[in-house]
């Protein structure tokens, strides 16, 4: 073998064992590297571990916005315009909230991840076609996610409802998809003749069921039905898998809000300022004058129901102030009722003791805030009930 040769090879060799052994030191320091101010160290594997929220995750606050069905003819309900709509996303923009996406508000409840001080969840109700056609597009321009509560019934049934492939689409475009339950029923009563946990059993875990099966995704969330809720439907929902439950009950929340009854504001037409009292964050203070606020109302505005007793009742905003005293409750063709309440929970209420006619009723809610009356007021139908009688006739 050439001598310059053998002498090259042995060269080489030697450099080899002496890279081994630096890249070996390297990697075993006798002496810990001294760690600089707020430096995550790499665990094993290249995973960093895991740090605490920052404190802005902490003490942000969300406010939930409920949305139905658009459109632009005149409808009764809550039916929003696009001009209207449009209108209320701008006012985000201009007052600096933050919209985000369901995916972010459940990380942060978990404090894994941290959301503008003020921000914002836009959510759309039932499946109507129009949060396809009028709604998407404008969250769309303004680069909004969204979440819709479908209650599976409802889709592919044609007329107004969203057929199973514009859910789809929307998936694909990152609109969040939650449940409404299979049949948008009163979780608190299940129809006569069934057995009661069967069915609620069946409303929550078919139509999460449903929804990831045809969908391929996973259902986190669960809107209560016309946000009616009671301890066994929360618990039954817990059990279910859904990781965060809302009412309508309007409040801004906290990291710490209970997860099982987050509250949201219905958002109508004939209520203006229920968007103005949302995106406030509570910080009015009191009453505007001449409108009382309202959080939640049940039955709901337009709501069509088939008790003839029914409990009627409202909770107002968690920012109004009142003076309880005055607080009075009116329904048109009764006059003034003795309705309840409780300033703990900020609910009044009152129960029907006689069958009601099927007709439509006006609610008028009324009080003095800083010594002006203010009032706020909704209607509800009451269907195929027989006559005004007591119900112990």
């Amino acid at each position: 073998m050439d001598r310059r040769f053998f002498t090259l090879i042995m060269a080489l060799a030697l450099l080899g064992t002496g890279c081994k052994k630096a890249f070996k030191e390297d990697a075993t320091p006798t002496a810990a590297t001294p760690r600089t101010a707020g430096e995550v160290r790499p665990q094993p594997g290249g995973l960093a571990p895991p740090s605490a929220a920052p404190a802005l995750a902490r003490n942000a606050r969300v406010v939930v916005l409920c949305y139905q069905r658009f459109d632009d003819r005149p409808h009764p309900g809550r039916a929003i315009s696009s001009t209207e709509f449009r209108a209320q996303m701008q006012a985000l923009k201009d007052r600096g909230v933050a919209v985000i996406a369901m995916k972010d508000f459940l990380a942060w409840r978990r404090q894994e991840k941290a959301i503008p001080a003020r921000s914002c969840l836009l959510t759309i109700d039932d499946g109507y076609a129009s949060a396809y056609e009028v709604a998407w597009p404008i969250l769309k321009q303004f680069g909004y996610p969204s979440t819709l509560f479908i209650y599976t019934n409802y889709v592919n049934v044609g007329g107004k409802s969203m057929s199973w492939a514009q859910l789809a689409e929307m998936r694909d475009g990152g609109v969040d998809i939650e449940s409404l339950t299979v049949s948008h029923h009163d979780l608190r009563h299940g129809p006569k003749g069934q057995d009661y946990l069967g069915w609620l059993h069946q409303e929550l875990y078919d139509s999460k069921r449903l929804l990831e099966d045809k969908l391929a995704l996973k259902v986190n969330a669960l809107a209560f039905p016309y946000g009616a809720y009671n301890e066994t439907v929360r618990k039954a929902a817990r059990e279910a898998g859904y990781q965060a439950l809302f009412s309508v009950e309007g409040q801004p929340l906290g990291i710490d809000a209970p997860a099982d009854r987050l509250g949201r504001y219905a958002i109508e037409p004939n209520q203006p300022k229920s968007f103005e009292a949302a995106i406030d964050f509570g910080g009015g203070g009191g009453g505007t004058p001449g409108e009382l606020r309202l959080a939640t109302t049940q039955p709901m505005n337009a709501q069509r129901i088939q008790d003839a007793s029914p409990t009627v009742q409202a909770t107002l905003a968690p920012e109004q102030q009142i003076d309880a005293e005055s607080l009075e409750m009116r329904v048109s063709g009764l006059g003034l009722v003795p309705a309840k309440y409780e300033p703990a929970s900020k609910r009044v209420s009152y129960a029907f003791g006689q069958r009601l006619l099927p007709k439509t009723y006006t609610v008028i809610l009324s009080a003095r805030v800083k010594g002006q009356k203010v009032e706020a007021r909704w209607d509800f139908t009451v269907e195929g009930a027989e006559g005004l009688k007591t119900k112990s006739s």
